[in-house]
């Protein structure tokens, strides 16, 4: 509650003032009327307040300084402030009224470049006021929590910046597990390639009297197809979270598998080349003929590289890593090969592998067809060759699990190349051409091939014999003239 007193200063002027009833007036109404009348020029009808502390109330008005073209300047009245009125309502101002600087319709700026927000630092520019930056985002790995930051911070190994490059959070983990549907996937196919080989297998072992499972040597046929189902199974350890285990036991696995497989194409090569090459007189292979040097070469081959599998394994043995470097927000689970020189090399004895007998096969994919499957070798280690010369820029190209998968898809295809190219077309015969899985027809075929060689031969002598009368007849040239016929070598 406040107490009114009134008092006439003069004439012109006169004062009411309000005091709190619990401000204890210790001094006259007249003393008190000069101390305001001092601090304030108070005219007539205007009131005073005092609380109970004894100040007094403000009230002011807020002017606006203009300055016209002409030169003039004067003050306007824009707004108040009482000191009297609720709090955030103690300040009126009308904006419409301001007038500033240089015709501004908005308040001017008082600096040169804006305030960076978070995820922002200040990038001086050249040859301004240090007032005057610019605002860059900061980069991939690094954030800025405050508005005008100098500097970004970088964040933990394990860690990444967010969209806004605000805050850290946690990097993702990533890994070729079953549950992804890449890996899901691969296992699948990989499961299905697998259990074709084994029917495949299961098919040659019933019918294994037959000539066309005979031919080119049976048992190292099943020793193929074994190596070829463990060589799908085996992209089945690239798949999961890399661990000591599988990262010791994966490329050795894969690498001592698929020398055993090709190796065993070789030995069927080297059948194929031995015993037609033996049917030459006096031909030193002969000796050969019937001899284990198939399987000795399968062996030799293998051991090769089991020793150089070995030598990785004691000296620079594979083993799982957490990969924060390669990808800014993930962290890649993957096996550590710890010695590329020892994966090339591995490859590379492989590679050399499949050459030697991809050039064997083509060597003697022309002898007669009754007991050559050499045409299909031939095809099947091309294939088999172009998918590992594919592989390695596909795999240096990639990382993470996609340089997982490149490797999956290259075991999974070229043994898929080994298992139709081979045995598929023999399957066929066996279940839907049964006819001609017959000694009959396979020496029926062999014959036709060999008079269709010498016929082929014994035309190019008829070109050269165009001065001659001349005939070909089962393959002889008979030549007007000459006293025996002549009748060419295909053996």
């Amino acid at each position: 509650m406040y107490k009114t007193e009134s008092k006439e200063l003069s004439d012109s002027c006169k004062i009411t003032i309000h005091f709190n009833s619990d401000f204890k007036a210790k001094f006259e109404l007249v003393r008190m009327s000069n101390i305001v009348f001092n601090i304030i020029n108070i005219c007539a009808g205007e009131e005073v307040f005092f609380d109970e502390l004894g100040d007094a109330s403000a009230y002011f008005d807020i002017l606006n300084w203009r300055m016209y073209p002409n030169g003039a300047n004067a003050y306007v009245k824009v707004g108040t402030f009482d000191s009297r009125a609720p709090e955030g309502k103690r300040i009126a101002v009308n904006e419409s009224h301001i007038m500033w600087s240089k015709g501004y319709s908005q308040i001017p700026k008082s600096v040169c470049s804006d305030r960076c927000r978070p995820g922002h630092r200040k990038a001086v520019q050249l040859g301004q006021p240090i007032c005057c930056f610019d605002c860059l985002l900061c980069p991939p790995g690094e954030v800025a929590n405050q508005s005008d930051s100098n500097d970004c911070m970088r964040c933990p190994d394990d860690q990444c910046s967010d969209a806004n490059g605000m805050m850290c959070i946690p990097k993702i983990i990533e890994f070729l597990s079953f549950d992804d549907h890449l890996g899901s996937s691969l296992a699948a196919v990989s499961l299905f390639l697998c259990l074709l080989n084994i029917s495949i297998l299961c098919i040659f072992i019933k019918n294994r009297e037959t000539p066309i499972v005979k031919a080119n040597n049976r048992e190292l046929s099943f020793v193929l197809l074994s190596a070829l189902a463990l060589s799908f199974l085996c992209a089945l350890i690239f798949i999961g979270q890399p661990g000591k285990v599988n990262c010791l036991l994966r490329q050795v696995a894969f690498g001592i598998i698929f020398s055993f497989s090709v190796s065993a194409v070789l030995g069927k090569t080297t059948i194929v080349f031995i015993a037609f090459s033996a049917t030459k007189p006096n031909s030193p292979l002969q000796k050969l003929v019937g001899s284990k040097v198939p399987y000795t070469l399968v062996c030799f081959c293998s051991l090769i590289q089991i020793l150089m599998c070995l030598l990785w394994l004691l000296l620079f043995p594979p083993f799982p890593e957490h990969n924060t470097k390669s990808n800014i927000d993930k962290i890649l689970i993957e096996c550590n090969e710890n010695s590329v020189i020892m994966f090339y090399c591995m490859l590379g004895y492989m590679g050399i592998l499949s050459s030697v007998s991809f050039v064997v096969a083509f060597l003697v994919r022309k002898l007669p067809n009754g007991f050559n499957e050499a045409k299909y070798i031939t095809f099947s280690m091309l294939v088999f060759v172009s998918v590992w010369l594919t592989f390695i820029p596909a795999y240096l190209s990639t990382q993470g699990k996609y340089m997982v998968a490149v490797e999956i898809f290259a075991i999974m295809s070229s043994s898929a190349g080994l298992l139709c190219c081979i045995f598929v077309p023999k399957c066929y015969i066996i279940i839907f051409k049964p006819h001609k899985n017959t000694r009959e027809y396979i020496a029926d075929a062999q014959e036709f091939s060999v008079n269709r060689e010498a016929h082929g031969e014994c035309l190019e002598i008829l070109r050269e014999a165009r001065d001659f009368k001349a005939i070909c007849v089962n393959g002889r040239a008979f030549i007007e003239g000459w006293e025996s016929s002549w009748y060419p070598d295909v053996s």
